[in-house]
């Protein structure tokens, strides 16, 4: 599965992996959502609805570039930097084209969408 995040020319493109958080997310596509900086290393935003945390891990330590879900929250997180291992992280892909462009994202309407 394939998406992208589009913003006045700027795109960054990711590949889901096949899990029920990655699919429940990509259903809910196309979306207009509010991105925002969170804690100096990851973009987040909220999608409508909840996402799947059927057989997720107990945690995850995410990687630059890696997109997951923050389930305490409800939030997406889309990482810029490396972090360390947390409770409730889920992952659910990798962006494969434009990470350079994920830091210039700042708390503004992203446009997220299917792509082939």
């Amino acid at each position: 599965m394939k998406i992208k995040l589009s913003q006045q020319g700027i795109v960054i493109e990711i590949e889901l992996e096949d899990n029920p958080t990655s699919r429940e997310l990509f259903d809910q596509l196309p979306l207009k959502v509010d991105i925002e900086d969170y804690a100096s290393n990851e973009k987040i935003f909220y999608p409508p609805k909840k996402l799947s945390t059927a057989g997720a891990p107990v945690g995850y330590e995410p990687c630059e570039g890696d997109i997951t879900y923050y389930s305490p929250w409800g939030n997406v997180a889309i990482f810029y930097k490396d972090f360390s291992f947390s409770n409730g992280l889920i992952k659910m892909g990798r962006i494969s084209s434009g990470l350079d462009h994920l830091k210039s994202l700042n708390y503004s309407e992203v446009l997220i969408e299917k792509t082939m």
